[in-house]
């Protein structure tokens, strides 16, 4: 549990090590941490389908939801 929090959280991160000196940088990485955080939500949903026999559009939802409330609480704390 411990490596996968650990991979998740380098996932959506290690973008942002891209130099500095690539044309539009910041736009770059943060298209590709986007694409990795759908890529974990959609991991999410399919271990919830299987393992947890939810069907995968709820188990989407619930998912997407979680991920849009921890992206305003990041943004709250943020901008605090």
């Amino acid at each position: 549990c411990g490596v996968m929090t650990t991979v998740g959280g380098l996932g959506h991160t290690l973008p942002y090590a891209i130099p500095s000196t690539w044309p539009n940088a910041f736009g770059v990485a943060t298209a590709l941490a986007i694409l990795v955080v759908v890529v974990e939500l959609l991991a999410i949903a399919a271990i919830r389908t299987r393992y947890m026999a939810t069907p995968f559009w709820r188990a989407a939802l619930q998912v997407v939801l979680g991920g849009a409330l921890v992206l305003l609480a990041g943004i709250a704390i943020g901008s605090a």
